[in-house]
C-alpha cells in the first residue's frame, strides 16, 4: 500500500505492527489511533503544545494499564477440562466467521 500522508503511513505501520504481534485487531488499533489523534487536533487547536498532549496521553495509558492490573482475573484450564477455553475461542471467533 504506498501511502503519501504522513499520519496514514503512521497507521498503517501500526496496523502491520498489530497484525504481527497479535494476528488480530488492526481495524481496532486503528480506530483508537485515529481517535487519539483526532482528539490530539482539537487540543492543538487549543494551544497545548504538542509535548503536554503526548505525556497528557502516558499519563493515561498508565492509569488505564494500573486499572487494568486491579480489575484482571486468572483464566483457568486443563488438558482435562478445555470447555473454558473452547467457549472463548467461539465467542472471540464468532465475529470471524
Amino acid at each position: 500500500m504506498e501511502v503519501e500522508n504522513q499520519i496514514g503511513k503512521l497507521l498503517v505501520e501500526l496496523s502491520k505492527s498489530q497484525d504481527h504481534e497479535i494476528g488480530d485487531g488492526t481495524t481496532g488499533v486503528v480506530v483508537l489511533a485515529g481517535s487519539l489523534l483526532e482528539h490530539a487536533e482539537n487540543l492543538l487547536d487549543m494551544g497545548i503544545h504538542p509535548l503536554r498532549i503526548a505525556e497528557g496521553y502516558e499519563m493515561a495509558c498508565k492509569v488505564a494499564t494500573d486499572n487494568l492490573e486491579k480489575i484482571k482475573c486468572d483464566f483457568h484450564f486443563s488438558k482435562d477440562d478445555l470447555e473454558p477455553l473452547i467457549k472463548t475461542c467461539m465467542t472471540t471467533l464468532s465475529s470471524k466467521m
